[in-house]
């Protein structure tokens, strides 16, 4: 609803980009795929019935990678739904294409024109473009391509980086070279901006223990997609629909811009490495920011592309059970001693591959690393999880069944439980020769009946769709004192934090974290930019390891007070980002091996910026 909202509220849009992969959804389209399902993103059909009637009407381009693994798959199902419609649409894909041994791609007569990203070659079509759930990132060049050949309604597909999304119409329509590197830098900084959507205009910042960030609940009600103005010469500013919900200021900014980059000198996309260590972030209204400083890196064009190789990673079991009230946490410890020993009578020496912990106790590990005694007393209602990641499904199923019996031979009071198992898939990175890279477009028209002409259609689908202002019975009146006035920071003044005293650093800084395969990424960006200087006193490689050292053990601390040590693989980087003055910290091989197979509650890390600003420091005077 948020990319229809837009649509109808800024009318002169000439494109619209749906962002919508990422290694977990990329994951299970391939699941999907090989077990005979939808290889393309299964939300492709509920969206573009929505967007194509205005988008149409508009001359509004829908761009998307949301054909995942299977991106021919995905224009037929638009086709389908442009014709239920009775839209005559034009819809183009984008896709990777892979050549055998020999260096042909296929055993079929019929020749057509592939493009590589050294030039093109005439090479005869291979009839499967998702080899193995082999995929690329593409860049920029394939949409581009498209919308110069076509000129479509719609454009698919398959995995292409996501700031690329953006950058494409950007080289279309503005007639940028691919050496214009100034430019291509710029419009990669808008399109990493853009790419996670209603996050850069309020969403996933709110937050009560933050006087900067607390914005009304109701403020959350109607964001707005962000969206972009360019210049030829590269000038960006980023927006929101006047009148909607959410904010749009230096700090949803901030946070964008250092979300999940790692390096921030050395932002890698396809079509252009960008150093983002000297942008900045100018108002130039409550809707209306002016992003400047970002730069091609001193070696600017990447020689290799990121590939992701799917590869099966075991089978995943887990088990859930409730306890509350009197030494629930006491009766939960038990739980896990039982289900652990039942596991080793049945089958030796794999209740090791078994992560234990508390759910609304330490699952997230986001509280002080100081205040576990406390809070375990303190406690009573909490949700024992075990989840075990095996070699074997069997291994799995065991976990699953012995979780069970809690019901008849576990601590008094549990209930609740759920079980499951599943097959896991790990998408392994390599890099690849730009060379070795093939990719072909193409396009379709819908053939239209005469039973139903399209102004009707945008008629009945605005009409099934009326976007009303949000209403909400009135907040409390200590909600109210309690939050930001009209959402927005702006009525509270910055100043420096005080020194010499033991503060959480919530009140400093803010920060969102993201991961990058095993590798946690998050921000420490202060609220008064001189207190840049005395943070990076504090946050040091060392700070960083002794905070996040508690992800590092097998079993919660209220459960197994044995001590672990931080694995030596486990690496901090800090970056100083000056444009912003703030940080940058990465921390490679914490997240139990990533999204796709971590035994974790919060597969992505993205509870950690909390665990980081929970912590109490003292700034130095």
């Amino acid at each position: 609803m948020a990319a229809l909202k837009l649509l109808k509220r800024v009318k002169e849009l000439n494109y619209i980009v749906l962002e919508c992969l990422a290694e977990r959804t990329l994951a299970e389209r391939y699941q999907a795929m090989v077990s005979g399902g939808d290889g393309y993103d299964s939300n492709i059909s509920e969206w573009m019935s929505l967007l194509l009637p205005l988008a149409v009407e508009r001359g509004t381009c829908v761009i998307t990678n949301m054909g995942a693994m299977d991106p021919l798959g995905a224009q037929e199902k638009v086709l389908e739904i442009a014709s239920s419609l009775g839209l005559c649409v034009s819809v183009a894909v984008a896709h990777e294409v892979f050549v055998n041994e020999s260096g042909m791609p296929g055993q079929l007569a019929s020749s057509k024109v592939y493009e590589k990203f050294a030039g093109s070659v005439s090479l005869p079509e291979k009839p499967v473009s998702m080899e193995g759930g082999i995929s690329t990132y593409l860049g920029a060049a394939p949409i581009v391509a498209c919308l110069e050949r076509y000129q479509p309604n719609v454009i698919i597909t398959s995995r292409v980086a996501d700031a690329a999304l953006f950058l494409a119409p950007m080289v279309y329509e503005l007639g940028w070279n691919w050496d214009d590197l100034e430019p291509l830098a710029q419009g990669s900084l808008a399109g990493h901006l853009l790419e996670c959507g209603c996050q850069l205009t309020g969403g996933y910042f709110m937050h009560p223990a933050d006087k900067y960030r607390n914005l009304f609940f109701t403020h959350l009600l109607d964001l707005s997609l962000p969206y972009a103005e360019i210049s030829f010469t590269g000038k960006v500013c980023v927006m929101k629909a006047e009148g909607s919900g959410g904010v749009l200021n230096f700090s949803t900014c901030a946070e964008q811009l250092l979300y999940e980059v790692g390096d921030p000198s050395s932002y890698i996309t396809p079509d252009v490495i960008v150093d983002f260590r000297g942008v900045s972030f100018q108002p130039l209204s409550s809707s209306k920011i002016l992003c400047i400083g970002a730069k091609p890196s001193a070696h600017p064009v990447p020689d290799k592309l990121l590939q992701l190789v799917p590869k099966e990673c075991g089978w995943k079991g887990w088990g859930e059970i409730s306890y509350g009230g009197y030494e629930c946490v006491k009766r939960a410890k038990a739980a896990e001693f039982l289900v652990k020993s039942w596991m080793e009578e049945a089958f030796p020496d794999v209740s090791c591959g078994v992560l234990s912990y508390i759910i609304g106790l330490d699952s997230l590990k986001a509280t002080s690393i100081d205040n576990y005694p406390l809070t375990w007393r303190a406690n009573e209602d909490i949700r024992l999880r075990m989840d075990g990641l095996f070699q074997e499904k069997k291994h799995a199923a065991q976990l699953a069944k012995e979780f069970t019996a809690l019901y008849t031979n576990g601590p008094a009071g549990g209930g609740g439980i759920s079980t499951g198992l599943k097959k896991e898939i790990v998408l392994e990175k390599q890099l690849i020769g730009r060379e070795h890279i093939f990719w072909r477009v193409g396009a379709k028209r819908t053939k239209v009946g005469e039973s139903k002409c399209q102004k009707h259609v945008v008629e009945d689908v605005m009409k099934a769709n009326v976007l009303h202002e949000p209403a909400l019975p009135p907040f409390p009146q200590e909600d109210m004192h309690n939050s930001c006035l009209d959402g927005s920071v702006a009525e509270i003044g910055l100043s420096a934090a005080p020194c010499g005293q033991k503060i959480p650093l919530y009140s400093i800084a803010h920060s969102r974290a993201g991961d990058k395969g095993n590798d946690l990424n998050f921000s420490i960006i202060p609220h008064f930019p001189l207190d840049i200087e005395k943070l990076k006193l504090i946050i040091t490689p060392e700070w960083v390891m002794g905070v996040i050292s508690v992800l590092l053990d097998a079993s919660p601390k209220a459960i197994d007070d044995t001590e672990k040590q931080v694995d030596e693989h486990v690496k901090v980087e800090i970056y100083e980002v000056k444009g912003i003055h703030s940080l940058n910290v990465v921390v490679r091989n914490i997240l139990d091996g990533g999204v796709n197979c971590s035994r974790r509650i919060d597969r992505h890390g993205k509870t950690i910026s909390d665990l980081i600003l929970c912590q109490h420091v003292v700034l130095a005077p």
